[in-house]
């Protein structure tokens, strides 16, 4: 896989492209705990030695979950907002291997994964790309990869960031919008964001594309990869697992990365995540950079501190881009509150505390958030 064969064609040349990206997207223990084929609940964590106690938190906070579930029972109130938005691809930052190898990776206190019987739960939301440059990809060691690369692809669903060598993890996943209209999708996992340099794939191994420093060089190597893919129509999705979890403020290094990416390698839309919760956006030289989605979906309910961040709020992001520029024309955000491992609508007043905090965010990138009537966020610039 990894190719260029699509996974959809349209009929006619759109003017526009609206897609779906998000953030973290995690569905191993206690998530895949829930499913209809949970893995074995043994963990290696210093302080939990099973999922099902990841269980036992969120319905200490919430209620019951009923377990098993339905394969679409995960995504909730967001199959809807999908639905009525109506993207042409959806992409996520899949952070979790699908795979049954117990070969935990030595020395990493936390460990994700998902049965690869349960990947229907993907096809429910008709996931059309999974980023996989992310710092739990290779928890299960890379037997874990390989068996994650297999169980996504034999689904249709496209990868982009790892892979069986450097080339494949190098590779865009290329989704067709119409006869003329291709989205390349780049992933690649930064050293800051806890992916260690063993992690990075080679011509002999399998792994991740694997950046050390956010350096002029780096950009300059993309460009060229991008140059040598990319047809006239395309448009260029950059996704990048950066930085820490936790903390609003977008290093200095990272906001000139983004421009040099757009002004330097041609990329239309910067899709930044890692942190647990949503950061700032900038749209620069017509282009958005979403620093930050935040998790959409992991399985901390119950779990203390960083209280004052609201990690069981997200944001669904559906940008909308000039299918002849790339250029944003609209950025629409649904917000969500995740509650028994469940995607749910936010609540009015949820939903105003997320307007407040994207607001104050992204206006020190010169952007602002607006809510409207029917509860979404709206990105408005110069």
């Amino acid at each position: 896989m990894n190719s260029p064969q699509s996974p959809d064609v349209a009929g006619q040349d759109p003017p526009t492209v609206t897609l779906f990206v998000c953030g973290d997207v995690m569905m191993g223990r206690g998530i895949d705990h829930i499913l209809p084929h949970a893995s074995d609940p043994q963990l290696f964590e210093p302080l939990v030695s099973s999922a099902r106690e990841y269980v036992k938190l969120a319905e200490s906070l919430n209620g019951p979950i009923g377990a098993p579930v339905s394969l679409d029972y995960i995504w909730g109130d967001a199959l809807g907002e999908l639905k009525r938005l109506r993207p042409v691809a959806r992409i996520v930052n899949l952070e979790t291997a699908v795979t049954a190898s117990r070969d935990a990776w030595p020395d990493k206190d936390i460990h994700y994964r998902m049965h690869p019987a349960n990947v229907p739960c993907l096809t429910a939301a008709r996931i059309d790309c999974c980023v996989l440059a992310n710092n739990h990809v290779l928890d299960w060691g890379r037997v874990g990869l390989e068996e994650t690369l297999v169980a996504l692809h034999e689904a249709a669903i496209r990868t982009a960031g790892a892979g069986r060598d450097e080339k494949e993890a190098l590779s865009p996943a290329v989704l067709t919008v119409s006869p003329t209209t291709r989205i390349l999708v780049y992933g690649f996992a930064v050293q800051s964001s806890g992916v260690p340099r063993e992690w990075r794939a080679t011509a002999a191994r399998p792994g991740v594309a694997w950046i050390e420093r956010l350096s002029p060089e780096v950009v300059e190597e993309m460009g060229r990869r991008i140059s040598r893919d990319r047809r006239p129509g395309d448009i260029v999705i950059a996704s990048l697992h950066w930085s820490g979890n936790w903390g609003y403020p977008v290093a200095r290094g990272a906001r000139e990365f983004a421009h040099r990416l757009i002004d330097t390698a041609g990329v239309d839309l910067v899709h930044g995540h890692s942190s647990h919760h949503p950061r700032g956006i900038e749209v620069y030289q017509r282009k958005a950079i979403l620093y930050g989605c935040g998790d959409l979906l992991n399985d901390y309910e119950g779990i203390a501190g960083h209280d004052a961040f609201r990690g069981e709020l997200a944001l669904m992001y559906f940008p909308t881009l000039s299918a002849d520029t790339g250029d944003v024309l609209e950025l629409t955000m649904v917000p969500t509150h995740t509650r028994r491992f469940r995607i749910n609508r936010a609540s009015t007043e949820d939903a105003q505390w997320l307007q407040r905090r994207m607001d104050r965010e992204c206006a020190k990138l010169g952007a602002h958030v607006t809510q409207v009537p029917d509860g979404t966020l709206e990105l408005q610039w110069e």
